[in-house]
This record gives C-alpha cells, sequence and structure tokens, in this order.
C-alpha cells in the first residue's frame, strides 16, 4: 500500500520536476493569458518543440477546467486516432499502479515517452498524484544515457531498454532501477532472458489507451517470474465467444472492451496473450498466428524481420517475410535452416528485402503499413525467394 495519501483534488496538485516543485497556479493558464508561467519558462529556455515544452502544454491542459484530455491511439494496426479521456479515471489508473508497486511519495520517475500517447501522460499522472518527482528525458532509443542519477521508477518501450542494454553504463543503471514496467510492445523470450537476472522487479504491461495505460503485469524477473499477467484490483477479465480477452475496468473505462487479442487462462484467473485476431492469416484454409510464427524464427532468424500477408488466387491469403537487409545479401542459407523450425502451412511464400521495417511511432511493428509494402512489392516485381 502507497505510503503517502493520494492527492486527488487537481486544484490541489503539485508538480515535481527536476527536484523542484510547481503548484496548480504556476502550471495552469491564467484567465484572459495564452500561457501559464512553467509554458513560458520552458518554452523560452528549452524552446517552444522542445519535450520539456510539451511536458508543461499538457500540465496546462490538466488543470484546466475541461474534465477530459486528449490523447491519441498508438496506430500498430491501423490510423493513430484521437480520444477524450477522463482525468478521474486516469488518476484511478494512476493510483493502481502505484499502489501495485508500493511507489511512495519523493520517488523519482523516469519520464522518456511522448506525451502524445496515454503511456507518457500516465507517467505525469502518477507523480501528480503521489507526489513523486519527474525526471524528463527528450524521447529516444538511449533514455538512460541522458541521466546523471538512477530512478526508483521507469516506464519504458521493449526498444529502449533493448538499446540501454548494449551500452554497459546504460546496463548498469537499468539494473538498479526498483521498479521497471516495460509496455508499449512484446518482449521476445531473448529480452525476457536477458532481463530474468535483474535485481529489482521488472515488469512487462498488458493494457491499451482506452484502459488509460495498463490494467495487468507481468514479472520478467526473479522467482515470480511468468508469463501470465495478474489483472489489478477490480479489473475483471474473460474470453470472448472469439476467444478474445474482455476487460471489465470501471474505475478506469465506463465500457467493458473487447479486445483483438487473443487469450488463455490459467486456474488462477491470469491471461497469456497468443497473438491478435487482426494477425491472423488463413492460407489455404489454415489459420496462422503472426506473433507465434515471428516467436518461432527468432531463435533462427538473426536478421530483422516481419510476417506478413498479400492476397493470393489459390490460397486467400499468402505468406510473406519482410526483411530488413540489402538485396543483394545471400540469405538463403538462413532461411532455409530458419524455415525448418516451421510447420509446412507456415512457411512464408514469398521473401521480401526492405530498408527498415515499418513501426510506429511508439516502436511497435506496424503491421497494416507492412501488408500496405508486401502488397506493393509483389505487384511490380517476382518474389526473390520461394520457400520449397
Amino acid at each position: 500500500m502507497n505510503a503517502t495519501p493520494f492527492i486527488t483534488e487537481i486544484a490541489r496538485q503539485s508538480i515535481l520536476i527536476d527536484g523542484k516543485c510547481y503548484t496548480a497556479q504556476e502550471t495552469q493558464i491564467p484567465e484572459g493569458k495564452s500561457q501559464s508561467l512553467l509554458q513560458k519558462r520552458f518554452h523560452a529556455e528549452y524552446g517552444a518543440d522542445s519535450f520539456q515544452a510539451s511536458l508543461a502544454d499538457f500540465l496546462a491542459e490538466w488543470f484546466d477546467d475541461n474534465t477530459t484530455v486528449l490523447v491519441h491511439t498508438s496506430g500498430s494496426t491501423g490510423t493513430p486516432k484521437p480520444l477524450r479521456v477522463e482525468k478521474q479515471r486516469m488518476m484511478q489508473s494512476a493510483m493502481l499502479t502505484v499502489s501495485f508497486l508500493g511507489l511512495k511519495q519523493g520517488d523519482t520517475a523516469l519520464l522518456c515517452m511522448p506525451l502524445k500517447y496515454i503511456a507518457g501522460k500516465m507517467v505525469v499522472v502518477r507523480a501528480l498524484v503521489a507526489g513523486l518527482n519527474l525526471l524528463p528525458v527528450t524521447p529516444c532509443g538511449h533514455p538512460l544515457a541522458e541521466i546523471n542519477a538512477t530512478p526508483e521508477f521507469a516506464a519504458m518501450i521493449p526498444m529502449q531498454v533493448y538499446n540501454s542494454l548494449q551500452v554497459p553504463a546504460e546496463k548498469e543503471c537499468l539494473k538498479q532501477v526498483r521498479h521497471l514496467i516495460i509496455g508499449g510492445g512484446a518482449i521476445d523470450s531473448t529480452l525476457a532472458t536477458k532481463l530474468a537476472s535483474f535485481p529489482h522487479a521488472v515488469w512487462s504491461t498488458y493494457g491499451m489507451t482506452e484502459t488509460l495505460s495498463h490494467i495487468a503485469l507481468r514479472r520478467l524477473n526473479g522467482p515470480d517470474a511468468s508469463d501470465w499477467y495478474i489483472p489489478f484490483q477490480g479489473v475483471k477479465v474473460s474470453l470472448s465467444p472469439e476467444n478474445t480477452l474482455t476487460i471489465e475496468a470501471p474505475a478506469v473505462c465506463a465500457e467493458k472492451l473487447t479486445t483483438n487479442d487473443i487469450c488463455e487462462f490459467n486456474a488462477q484467473g491470469q491471461f497469456h496473450i497468443l497473438g491478435r485476431k487482426d494477425n491472423t492469416i488463413n492460407t489455404g484454409g489454415v489459420k496462422v498466428q503472426i506473433e507465434q510464427m515471428e516467436n518461432a524464427l527468432k531463435t533462427a532468424l538473426p536478421i530483422p524481420f516481419m510476417v506478413t500477408a498479400v492476397p493470393d488466387p489459390k490460397f486467400g491469403e499468402r505468406i510473406v517475410l519482410l526483411l530488413e537487409s540489402e538485396e543483394n545479401t545471400d540469405v538463403s542459407p538462413l532461411l532455409v535452416q530458419a524455415y525448418d523450425q516451421l510447420p509446412t502451412y507456415w512457411r512464408p511464400k514469398q521473401t521480401f528485402f526492405v530498408r527498415h521495417l515499418p513501426q510506429t511511432e511508439t516502436g511497435k511493428p506496424d503491421r497494416a503499413t507492412a501488408r500496405k509494402v508486401a502488397l506493393e512489392i509483389a505487384s511490380v516485381k517476382i518474389p526473390l525467394y520461394m520457400s520449397i
């Protein structure tokens, strides 16, 4: 349980940034003015397009008279869309996380994700309700390179964690974070293995914009490491008729949500995600889950890749592999070895080289763009490699 009382009356809240406290009066826009005092300071000191300026802008929105704030979905399966979400529900979500992790007033919290999306906004809201000290770092691949002291709490995406592990000083800093949560994308087995020996708690999160960040966590290290997500108190999860996860979390979302995530449950009511319904390829009547196929290939294919599909007159859809490599690279031996890990009907019919694999702004695989890229390549050239 949190050691300090939560502050849920917005007018009474203040924010600690790099150890300096800013009151509601400094962060809200006075009547008849266009900027708050904090906006004026951060815009002048760091520039209007800086991350610090976007933090001041969000705080001005938080302390205005509206009961909602604007967020955008990540766009991992389609076009990002704007949503209005309730401030009171955001605070409820923040309190769930702070209580679960046992964060306390004065704990430092790394803010290294864009404030356009819910994940970044929720780091700020946790600081507002629990008195955490924000350490803002412009979102980048190596956020730990920009700080002088290890934070007690950090929320990062898998790419940031992976990059940090490649640099000894950043890896050591990451290991000393007392509460590390990782979200915004799948954590593959290789990354999970590297985190398994960390001395402090490392968690994978499950959630979405509509649930105002995560509603469940699973431990990645220590004796409690598991493949199963533990829902927060007050969150009810179940299976839809299509075996996708449904969520009832009245504290953070007024409606029951039916997700596109195909999942299974254990006897303790915990759940495991198998993949997304819209990431299922139906090829010749055989349903192939993209995430499961990619996991099977990762151990044998060291080159960055994505699995997708294009229409096919015979099979309905044919499986395509996008490979991040130069076209003149001979990868045939690697592909033969990798495809031996797959059932026959899972094996890609075509392999295309791309300069960069498509990703969303938050570092997730951009599945919609991947399909478009594969379709464009397939329409103008013969396949570079054909599976047996």
